[in-house]
């Protein structure tokens, strides 16, 4: 009994060790850092579905299948995805738009705090248009829903807040409460 377990233990440490030195044996070739690994799974500097509107048709896809919609709440659903894809397009265009006065903007002028304030505001009002036209559509259909599917459209429906999904960006939401 012994003589099995000892040789279960010597494979399983020959298992784990050789994917180790075949690593060992095959460094990166020199200049080939962390870009390069990314070059080569196709990424390629650029990240996938940076977009909203890349990313539209699959949260959607992912909601519709999560709620269960069903035929009678097809209107509904309807409605809010259609608000959802016109979002996504708007952002996308404001997204390109920022990229090119950023393009054309050689000298970097930086903002005095009255321009940041007025930036600010407009933003913010925007923001306002974009939730009371969600919430026009999301009435409705929250309302069309069950129980069951209201508690999984309560996770869902859950405000992203921005960019990195409202979990506190890259600290992973440390300091809430």
């Amino acid at each position: 009994m012994n003589k099995l377990i000892m040789s279960t233990l010597v494979a399983a440490g020959f298992a784990a060790a050789v994917p180790l030195a075949i690593a060992q044996a095959n460094p990166p070739a020199a200049g080939q850092g962390q870009h390069a690994q990314h070059g080569q799974r196709g990424h390629y500097g650029k990240q996938a579905f940076r977009m909203p509107g890349e990313r539209v048709e699959a949260r959607l896809a992912y909601m519709k299948t999560a709620l269960k919609i069903t035929d009678a709440q097809q209107p509904q659903w309807e409605a809010f995805a259609g608000v959802m894809r016109k979002q996504a397009k708007e952002a996308d265009a404001r997204s390109q738009s920022h990229r090119e006065k950023r393009a054309a903007n050689t000298e970097r002028k930086r903002l005095t705090a009255i321009e940041r304030l007025e930036l600010r505001q407009r933003f913010m009002a925007t923001a306002s248009e974009r939730i009371g036209e969600r919430l026009a559509v999301q009435k409705p259909l929250y309302a069309a829903l069950s129980s069951e599917q209201q508690q999984i459209a309560d996770r869902l429906f859950a405000s992203r807040g921005g960019k990195h999904g409202g979990r506190g960006g890259r600290h992973g939401g440390h300091g809430r409460a």
